[in-house]
């Protein structure tokens, strides 16, 4: 059963602020509660084949995986992908400009394997309910509340 996440927030700020904070790995452990480290594996910035390690924690497991970049529009658009694992993603992340403000649209996707597969209904529901959080934490770090 493949998983298929989609959130989306509106934030109070241009897309150009927006997409080059969310969009620079480095920043990811300042909004998402669940990454816990960063480190680049090829320089930085972020550009098409760039490669970024995460180590998160979900589900009381702790997970490292590389990500790559495989699409980047600034501005626009961010797509890193994964192939380790259980369970193989897709991040994308869209930024759309709504009269000054910036609707972000964050979506994971995958096709878990082995248990992972069995567990994908519950962990679509937690990935939904921590993108939720995570992207109220943007919008907080963003608006300065």
């Amino acid at each position: 059963m493949a998983v298929d996440v989609v959130t989306e927030i509106t934030i109070n700020r241009s897309t150009d602020v927006v997409s080059a904070f969310a969009g620079d790995p480095t920043n990811a452990p300042k909004w998402y509660k669940n990454i816990e480290a960063v480190e680049w594996r090829t320089d930085p910035p972020a550009k098409v084949g760039s490669k970024v390690a995460f180590v998160a924690h979900f589900l009381g497991r702790q997970l490292a995986y590389t990500y790559e970049i495989t699409e980047r529009a600034p501005g626009e658009r961010l797509v890193m992908r994964t192939a380790e694992g259980p369970f193989p993603m897709e991040t994308t992340y869209t930024w759309t400009d709504v009269g000054g403000a910036t609707r972000m649209t964050l979506r994971n996707r995958g096709e878990p394997s082995g248990f992972s597969k069995v567990a994908a209904p519950f962990m679509a529901s937690a990935m939904r309910r921590a993108n939720r959080k995570d992207l109220l934490k943007l919008r907080g770090l963003l608006e300065g509340r």
